[in-house]
């Protein structure tokens, strides 16, 4: 898969209180959680994202709670995909689940400054700040990972294979 798309940088330890506040967690539609996502953060981000867009953040992004609203939110939001130094587990297992491409690579994060244009491609983990030229390499999904993120997530790969979509 490839991606590409205007970079909203954040810091580190953004927890999914803060991705998703508890007060939306009322619903799971993915258009409702997309209006509230990182507003605690970020009161722009929901106005300033577009389709395609790409959030680079720095340690231990999607800490705290253990909820899918947080990786649906970001995507429902427009966000393909989030590149950071790291995840908490939990969060990364839901992204997968939800269908969010998510890639680890400190470099990156530590080069591609916030309005970049970043290009990212899955299969090869190579991610080039278009913007600076520069180019980095993070760890490419699996196979069977990016059949999920292709596909939109756990439960529609599982639809899928079970010939129920």
């Amino acid at each position: 898969m490839q991606f590409k798309g205007n970079v909203h940088r954040y810091g580190r330890d953004i927890d999914t209180d803060v991705i998703i506040p508890a007060r939306y967690l009322n619903t799971s539609e993915p258009s409702e959680l997309a209006k509230h996502c990182l507003e605690d953060l970020d009161v722009e981000f929901v106005n300033k994202v577009a389709p395609g867009d790409i959030i680079v953040a720095e340690e231990n992004f999607g800490c705290g709670s253990s909820r899918e609203h947080a990786p649906i939110a970001i995507k429902a939001a427009g966000v393909d995909v989030v590149i950071a130094k790291s995840f908490a587990r939990i969060f990364y297992r839901n992204s997968i689940n939800t269908g969010l491409a998510i890639m680890e690579c400190p470099e990156a994060v530590d080069a591609i400054k916030d309005g970049d244009v970043v290009s990212v491609d899955t299969e090869t983990g190579k991610i080039v700040d278009e913007t600076t030229g520069e180019t980095f390499t993070a760890q490419p999904f699996p196979p069977f990972i990016a059949d999920i993120i292709e596909q939109g997530g756990l439960m529609n790969r599982t639809r899928s294979v079970l010939g129920l979509d």
